[in-house]
């Protein structure tokens, strides 16, 4: 799972779920890989995100503690906690930015309601947010 997917997923369709964003990542495993950099398009993509999720989602440090080391090195201190104005002028940030959001990948780990508490497990990059009939 793509780290620009899990800003747009939400636990809302749960019984009793109010807002359901963002989830609570958690990271088991993940792997990165390398895509072209096209700044106009990551540009073009943060109105549609949430600034917050985007944040926290550098903020989240993987379980494995071999991974730990390398993704806090990599993003924690590189994306401020509020969207600066004129980002478009920024192409370093906007480099860090399409790696968070499109090379990191989540192929193990779980997504959780913050409301609930609901855990919905990411398996070989998959988030599984099927529900059981009582949560509907």
């Amino acid at each position: 799972m793509k780290l620009s997917t899990y800003n747009f997923l939400t636990s809302m369709a749960i019984k009793g779920v109010k807002v359901g964003f963002p989830l609570k990542l958690t990271i088991n495993k993940k792997e990165v890989v390398e895509t072209e950099f096209n700044p106009t398009f990551v540009e073009r993509l943060l109105p549609k995100l949430d600034w917050s999720a985007i944040y926290g989602a550098a903020q989240v440090n993987p379980s494995d503690m071999r991974q730990k080391m390398s993704f806090q090195a990599e993003l924690t201190e590189d994306i401020p906690a509020v969207q600066p104005e004129n980002i478009g002028e920024n192409e370093a940030l906007l480099q860090k930015l399409h790696h968070l959001l499109f090379e990191i990948d989540v192929l193990e780990g779980q997504l959780e309601c913050p409301e609930t508490g609901r855990v919905f497990p990411i398996t070989d990059g998959i988030p599984n947010m099927l529900l059981n009939e009582d949560e509907v």
